[in-house]
């Protein structure tokens, strides 16, 4: 069930994109975090990305005129970690 409640929130996320371009990432990452909070989520992350750069989590917005983008990885703890980059062994 709470798999729905956040896909549906992602979905209205991404559906108001367009209309958040113009927005400062940080007031539209706040916003985003308020809704994902009012869901009950507890574990995730967002970050601020270069709209080019790539990554393994979702877009969920996008923000100063499209130049930057924000990314949701649910049960995430740590910073997204671009999808080029590499996994280094542990000692």
């Amino acid at each position: 069930m709470k798999l729905l409640i956040v896909s549906a929130l992602l979905a209205a996320a991404l559906a108001s994109a367009p209309a958040h371009a113009r927005k400062d990432c940080e007031e539209l990452k706040r916003e985003i975090a308020a809704n994902i909070d009012a869901k009950g989520v507890k574990a995730y992350t967002l970050d601020i990305l270069a709209s080019a750069e790539e990554s393994a989590a979702k877009t969920v917005g996008s923000c100063n005129g499209g130049t930057q983008k924000i990314v949701y990885q649910r049960g995430a703890t740590a910073p997204v970690v671009a999808a080029s980059d590499t996994a280094k062994p542990a000692n």
